[in-house]
Formats: structure tokens, sequence, C-alpha cells
């Protein structure tokens, strides 16, 4: 006789061992679907790993609308997606694997000893027990004539069949630990709408001088507010501190507003930044200070001693500002206050935290199925979606395998 439909054992491969594929696969397993994770790399979660190497900063606890207005133009595709799995239910999922997290002074949460590792390790073996099987070393190649999936191994090609396949296979940053685009060929073959990876949450160049950039590239700018004026003519402020570097400029107050400096800069060919060197002094007060009689002191000298402002600081100002500024007293408090800084360019995908761009939603429904594919699902990174760094990259990513795997369960039980 032949098998019941409703007796056979269901099997869904994914590709791609980063944190959406290893939430689909949660929950498929959860639901008695067999599961097979393929991964090129050695072992999952690399780039997970790497994230947490500062600091794993697992999610943000802001008010939730203001967290889903981190998600920019994407932010309605992704609205019930990350208010089924948000930041307290993310930090829920971490307190049932044993990992307790907290909330630090600016809202980003973490685990308690600061690290990814340890959730990782709680996490395979559940997964194992669950049933997910892991082939690791397995490079994702397309679709064979008959609709198979295609593998190249350590041993030769190997080709696997399954009632579903979900693509977790991150953006295009980070290639050494596996995110390096190279399935938008695949999906081209089969014709399924990308938009162009681009760099996100990324440094820029600046045309430095050479005594700039042999003296002071890796130095931190502290405590230093950016203004900006984007193409809709809108102004964005944003304190932090960031990084010289040999080519321009990078760190967390950069990676805030790279979006729209990218854009701005595609559109206009370069970005202009005004640097706020001192934003704990009102201007009146640095024109003051800069004012004060200085004797028979150098103008770098006498900024040191009257405003404390030293090192890169004072090395950006000298770089930026015009001669006259620099002998100017209220000049020079205006261009503290407001130093301008051309960005020409970013830096390239392979430097960037993550990645803008990917598999386009209006190519997916609801449950992040290939429309045109049936049975072939998409999520984490290399949908087209992008989020600042503070959680939310990691958050979706979880939250879109999440949904992925939901879809998937709901697809396989269609009647």
């Amino acid at each position: 006789m032949p098998t019941s439909p409703h007796l056979k054992t269901l099997h869904v491969t994914i590709i791609g061992g980063g944190p959406a594929g290893l939430m689909a696969g949660e929950v498929l397993s959860n639901a008695g679907i067999q599961v097979d994770l393929f991964d090129a790399m050695p072992t999952v979660g690399r780039k997970f790993l790497m994230a947490g190497k500062g600091g794993m900063n697992i999610t943000h606890a802001e008010p939730f609308n203001q967290f889903l207005s981190r998600y920019g133009e994407r932010q309605p595709e992704l609205a019930p997606i990350l208010t089924a799995f948000g930041p307290d239910h993310l930090r829920a999922w971490c307190d049932e694997l044993g990992i307790e997290t907290f909330i630090g002074s600016s809202n980003r949460v973490f685990p308690k000893d600061m690290k990814a590792a340890p959730l990782l390790r709680s996490w395979l073996p559940r997964l194992r027990e669950r049933g997910v099987r892991f082939h690791m070393r397995h490079r994702w190649t397309g679709w064979d004539t008959n609709g198979a999936l295609r593998f190249i191994t350590a041993d030769g090609e190997r080709t696997v069949s399954a009632d579903a396949t979900l693509l977790a296979l991150g953006g295009g940053s980070w290639p050494q630990l596996g995110s390096d685009g190279t399935w938008i060929a695949q999906l081209a073959e089969k014709n399924i709408p990308v938009a162009p990876l681009k760099p996100a949450n990324c440094g820029f160049d600046i045309a430095w001088s050479e005594h700039l950039r042999t003296r002071f590239a890796g130095q931190p700018l502290k405590t230093i507010a950016i203004s900006f004026t984007d193409l809709q003519g809108v102004k964005h402020h944003r304190h932090g501190e960031c990084v010289i570097t040999e080519h321009g400029i990078e760190g967390g107050l950069i990676y805030a507003l790279s979006a729209l400096l990218r854009d701005t800069i595609a559109a206009q060919g370069s970005a202009t930044i005004l640097i706020d060197l001192l934003p704990s002094h009102d201007l009146q007060r640095v024109i003051a200070e800069a004012s004060h009689p200085r004797g028979s002191r150098s103008m770098s000298s006498h900024l040191q001693s009257r405003l404390n402002l030293r090192g890169a600081k004072a090395a950006l100002l000298h770089e930026c500002a015009s001669k006259e500024a620099l002998t100017d007293p209220a000049q020079l408090a205006h261009a503290i206050k407001a130093l301008p800084l051309r960005l020409i360019a970013t830096r390239p995908l392979v430097e960037a935290i993550s990645s803008a761009g990917g598999v386009m939603f209006e190519a997916l429904d609801d449950n992040l199925m290939v429309r045109t594919h049936p049975g072939l699902f998409c999520a984490g990174e290399m949908l087209d979606w992008e989020a600042p760094t503070g959680g939310y990259l990691i958050t979706a990513c979880l939250a879109t395998g999440r949904a992925a795997g939901l879809g998937i369960h709901k697809w396989l039980h269609r009647e």
C-alpha cells in the first residue's frame, strides 16, 4: 500500500548557518519536520561570533515604534515580522537558552557575559537534539535540470532534493566568514529580482593630507556631534564617536548615518557633514575662549589650554578649517562647532559591517516565499533591507528566519 501523505516525513533544506537559518531550523524542527542545514563554512554562526567580539549587542530596548523606524524604507514589510518576534520576544528566547540579558545605558541589550559564543553553545545542541542535521563545507551552486539543489563538497558534487528550501545566505559583507553574495548569480538564473548589494554601516573616503593620514589614522574622535542634511532636506544630528582611518572616517557615529550618506554620494558625487568638536560648549563660550588673549602661545597651545582641544580633534581642525579661520577667533569658533568634512566615496562592500540590497520583498509573499517559485523561501540579510548597528541587524535576521520557518510550515501543510 502507498504511504499516506499524512504519515510522510517532510524534509526542508536550509542553506546558510547564520542566525536566520538557525532560527528557521528551530521553528521547523519543533514542528516535527526534518531539517538539513547546509553551509559552505566549516562551522555555523561565524559572522554571529564575529559580531559578538566587541560585546554582543543582541537587540535594542527603545520604544517599539522607534525601533521599527530604524528599518527605513522597509519598515512596512518588516513591521509584522518584528511585531511577532521583536526585542522582548528575543530576550525571552535568550532566557530559554539560559542566557541572561541586560539593558545597557544606551538602551542596547547585551548578554550578561557580553559574548556570543555561550548563546551559540546553548543553541546548537538544542537544535541537534531536535533532529536538525548539519552539513558543513557544502557550497551551494544552484539547481540541476531536475530542480535538485547542487552543492560542491570536498568529495565532489552532491545534489539534494527537499519538500521546501530556505535560502539564508547572508549579504555581501564579510566574505571571509561566508557572506560573499555569490548567490546573486544563482537567483539571476531563476529571474528572481535582486536589488544590487551596497555597503551599509560602512566607512567613507576623505581626501586626507599625507600628514593626517600618517600621523592620525586609527585615532578616535570622542564626544563629538555630526550634523547632516539629506537629499530630502531633512537635517540629522547625532552625538557619539568615530575613528579617523587611513582612507577617511568610520565608527558608530558614521554608521548611524551611513545609508543617507551613501545615497547622497550616489546622487551628488559627495556628501558634506558638519562636525561639532565640542558639543558640550555653546558657540558663545567657544568664541569667548578662542578670543581670550593668548600672549606668545601658539593657537594650538591656546586651544588646548582654554578648550582642551588636542590630539586628533586639533589635527582635524587644522586639516579642514581655512587659513583665515585659524587666525580669526570668531571664524575659528564657528569651525570648531561646525567643521565641514567632505566624504567622496563609501568604503568597499567587503569592509562593511552589513549590506543593503538583496532579494526584493516585492518578489516574496507574506510568508517570505518566492512568488514565482513555490517552495523556495528567503530570510535574513540576503533580503532587501538594512538597519544601523545597535542590535537591529541580528533581531531582524532572527525574526525573518522565524517568519520563514513558520511560512514553510504553513505551505507544507496547505490543503
